[in-house]
């Protein structure tokens, strides 16, 4: 009897440590038979399987850290959820992810399933950030690792921008994880590290971005500090014509973080018109539909700007 109580005890800590998830060696481990085990997993039992070998002790659906904590028992000791399974877990982004990403020693044999994406990798992070038995890489890892999971590049800018934007992670981390990391699936994170570097804070620059290339206007500078001559701050434009001295602004609620954020960006419109300043203004949609009246409208700014005297403006680049 005392020896059932001891394993009731043991399989009821593993349950509570381990968000009522458990693996199938773990349950053995803990003194539930095999027949026990089939007993509770039946259909319509107390208990379902998630994975090959891995259990929720409970019925109902798994909850996002159930189902994190079942990938990593899926990927093994001292595997780690990275991408957007680590983000999410560090509460860096608020969709759950669709899949999870894990990250295994190389020489470790684990196939991906429908949930879980398995990494072989040599290169398994010397720290990482636990939560409970949750194990997660830093967020420069993860944020790279996601940039390479992702196949759309308006995705990738709305990931890389907004961690830059938000300073959920410096620019520089992201730059040593892309110079250290694999180089498969890479070019697309290279290509919006190498935009957000400019100055591009969100994934709406990043187009408008791709559509001045295109028409082949004068590159302005991105999100950059603009003063007066005697040093006083203006405002930070998404994008900047110093010579003609036009602004540009990509006006949407979507990537401003509340109505006293739009508030504050109304108000840094008057002040720039109050300096002399050109404000051009351009919804994301406007960019995508209409581009070659946006084109237009810039050429024709940058040319009224350009016959008029230089304005005594001092341009900082972004800051990284």
């Amino acid at each position: 009897m005392a020896g059932d109580s001891r394993e009731r005890t043991a399989l009821a800590a593993a349950l509570q440590a381990q968000e009522h998830v458990i693996s199938r060696q773990q349950a053995l481990g803990c003194g539930l038979s095999r027949d026990a085990l089939l007993h509770r997993a039946r259909a319509g039992g107390p208990w379902q399987r998630l994975l090959p070998g891995i259990y929720l002790a409970q019925t109902g659906a798994a909850t996002v850290p159930q189902q994190e904590m079942a990938a990593l028992l899926h990927g093994g000791a001292g595997s780690v959820l990275t991408g957007l399974a680590a983000l999410h877990g560090l509460g860096l982004i608020t969709a759950p992810p669709r899949r999870f990403d894990v990250l295994v020693p190389a020489t470790r044999n684990r196939r991906s399933t429908a949930l879980i994406r398995i990494h072989r990798t040599s290169q398994m992070p010397n720290r990482v950030i636990r939560e409970g038995r949750r194990s997660y890489v830093l967020p420069p890892r993860a944020f790279a690792d996601a940039a390479r999971s992702l196949s759309d590049v308006s995705e990738v800018r709305a990931l890389i921008a907004g961690a830059v934007q938000r300073r959920d992670c410096p620019l520089r981390a992201l730059a040593h994880e892309l110079d250290q990391g694999q180089m498969r699936h890479s070019a697309t994170f290279r290509r919006v590290l190498a935009e957000v570097a400019s100055g591009v804070r969100s994934a709406p620059e990043g187009e408008f971005r791709d559509l001045i290339r295109r028409s082949k206007l004068p590159e302005p500078m991105f999100n950059p500090r603009l003063l007066s001559a005697d040093g006083a701050f203006i405002a930070s434009p998404d994008a900047w014509w110093p010579r003609a001295g036009v602004a540009a602004e990509i006006d949407s609620r979507e990537w401003h973080l509340s109505p006293a954020d739009w508030e504050r960006t109304m108000g840094r419109h008057d002040e720039m018109s109050r300096c002399g300043i050109l404000v051009l203004h351009f919804t994301p949609r406007r960019i995508r539909t209409d581009p070659a009246k946006v084109i237009a409208t810039i050429a024709g700014a940058l040319a009224e700007g350009g016959r008029r005297p230089q304005l005594s403006i001092v341009a900082l680049p972004a800051a990284a």
